[in-house]
């Protein structure tokens, strides 16, 4: 169960119990398990800074020329423009940060005639429906 308090309490209690634990106190005087204090002396927690500065980040949100991103097409335009390589799987916190979410855009026929659309619907549409409850 994880412990109640903000990430930067937590962030803070963790250091704490490390540095009491480096003085040599013993971990259950800490507040800890000795599994839990073992991990954190062993995998120290970090987020690694975001290696695109704030400008960059500006230019990668002016996007593509189509409405479809991926993780992939943008881990690409980042090393193309900026020199810098991300695993397209750790892209979707920065893409996040610039308030884009996952979405994928309806796919549409160029040459589709919107008109004749709203004509088949209001008069063959219904026309087809009828027949096809009469035939059953």
């Amino acid at each position: 169960m994880r412990p109640h308090g903000s990430a930067a309490e937590l962030e803070a209690r963790r250091l704490k119990a490390l540095d009491l634990i480096r003085q040599g106190w013993r971990v259950k005087y800490v507040g800890v398990t000795s599994t839990t204090a073992s991990t954190w002396k062993n995998k120290p927690q970090h987020v690694p800074q975001c290696r695109l500065d704030a400008r960059q980040k500006q230019q990668l949100a002016a996007g593509f020329p189509t409405d479809l991103w991926t993780r992939r097409r943008v881990a690409q335009v980042v090393h193309e423009k900026f020199g810098i390589e991300y695993n397209p799987d750790h892209l979707c916190r920065i893409l996040h940060d610039l308030g884009f979410s996952c979405q994928k855009p309806e796919r549409q026929a160029r040459e589709q005639d919107v008109a004749a659309i709203e004509t088949w619907r209001a008069e063959d549409w219904p026309r087809i429906k009828k027949g096809a409850k009469q035939r059953s």
